[in-house]
């Protein structure tokens, strides 16, 4: 893909993604007078986990799509990616009926649901992804982040509670998928032999990607269960808030930047489970980071200074600790900014071995900072705690990729 092309790709992606944050967030302040701090934390929680199966539920193959030779690759790839799938429905399907019964409620229940609904939307967007359909991205993205709030909002509005935040952007996720229209033509007639050769062609997504990707969902679920334990389900409806608030940019962006930027390195770098790192796939790397890193800088700024009296402002009084934790979190959120568009970078240049040592380290630094913050201080000692040592971390991951070994340019 060209420059021009890249860079239209991303702005559509960017306008649908725009769109797709700004309606939950200009809804929030409505929410948060619908629901208490303990229903959110309830809800955090539980999309929490449904988010960490939900990122394996494809064993991470689907993101061998953009990497696929011809059509026949991409329908085994398919094909392989849904039968993955069933079987993580069902074992959480188990998982959701032993949680019912330990809790004594009924959400639980919609576990499998949203699992397996969040796992074909990947599927799609990977598939939307390697087709290069951005406007169809685009638009799944704003009717399954701004159609859930504003499913959420009305499900306030009924007195509907835990139950309403949680079903809520289980349906919007489902007209998610309606839009993208998941291709599976073919998918169930595919050979097991074929089915299996795919499978040990593109065997690093799933040995390497899926444990470095379930680390990352893992750590958030970690971290509200952390929260929630020690400082209380109040606690944990303040964390949430603010993560799912600070963090709103960098998904935006991010997500734009990645989907738009995974094709242009994937043909820069090679294709076929064989790829490196190119000189000029090093350099728009490290372009990308300095893009993000000149809106990164006055986002931290802002958030700093204004978080507590904001989150106040708009939220109502009772949620003035959340922008408290936003201020503490700022550098955090600044780095992690700058980061969220470059997980697919290692899977292209076949460094996910290395991404995973590396994001075992991480993992084990924010739920570490987080725990020590929280036993010494409270909520937002743990917030400073977490932004220290997350700006070292990534501070090492940045320099490590602007300094990443290429091959020779082809002659």
């Amino acid at each position: 893909m060209a420059a021009g092309g890249l860079l239209r790709a991303t702005l559509t992606l960017l306008a649908g993604g725009a769109l797709a944050q700004l309606i939950p967030l200009l809804l929030g302040p409505l929410l948060t007078r619908l629901y208490v701090p303990e229903q959110f934390g309830v809800f955090h929680l539980f999309a929490a986990v449904a988010a960490n199966v939900a990122v394996i539920a494809c064993a991470r193959y689907e993101f061998a799509l953009p990497m696929a030779r011809g059509a026949d690759e991409a329908t085994a790839l398919r094909a392989l990616c849904t039968r993955v799938l069933t079987g993580v429905v069902v074992a959480s399907a188990a998982g959701a009926a032993g949680w019912s019964a330990v809790s004594g409620q009924l959400w639980p229940l919609w576990l499998p649901v949203a699992v397996g609904l969040l796992g074909m939307v990947s599927l799609a967007t990977l598939q939307a992804t390697a087709g290069k359909r951005f406007r169809a991205l685009a638009i799944s993205r704003v009717v399954q982040y701004g159609g859930g709030a504003i499913a959420q909002a009305g499900a306030g509005l009924a007195g509907a509670g835990v139950m309403g935040l949680i079903v809520a952007p289980t349906i919007a996720a489902a007209a998610a998928l309606a839009v993208l229209g998941l291709r599976l033509s073919g998918a169930w007639s595919v050979s097991r032999e074929r089915i299996a050769e795919v499978a040990r062609k593109y065997r690093d997504f799933p040995l390497l990607n899926t444990p470095h990707a379930f680390l990352g969902a893992l750590s958030d679920t970690v971290s509200i269960a952390l929260v929630a334990a020690i400082a209380g389900p109040a606690e944990a409806g303040f964390w949430g808030l603010t993560m799912r608030y600070l963090k709103a940019p960098a998904t935006l962006v991010g997500g734009a930047v990645s989907q738009a930027l995974y094709p242009h390195l994937a043909a820069a770098s090679g294709s076929g489970g064989s790829s490196a790192a190119t000189p000029q796939a090093r350099a728009a790397v490290v372009r990308v980071m300095g893009l993000l890193a000149l809106v990164a800088v006055p986002l931290v700024v802002a958030v700093w200074l204004a978080a507590p009296w904001a989150f106040e402002w708009v939220f109502g009084r009772r949620w003035r600790v959340a922008g408290e934790l936003a201020s503490a979190l700022a550098l955090y959120i600044g780095v992690h900014f700058v980061a969220a568009p470059l997980a697919i970078v290692t899977m292209v240049w076949g460094a996910q071995a290395w991404a995973l040592r590396l994001a075992c380290v991480g993992q084990l630094m924010f739920v570490g900072a987080l725990a020590w913050g929280l036993h010494d201080g409270g909520l937002v000692t743990a917030g400073w705690s977490v932004s220290a040592a997350m700006v070292i971390y990534f501070g090492w991951y940045f320099f490590s990729l602007a300094r990443w070994p290429v091959a020779s340019a082809a002659p």
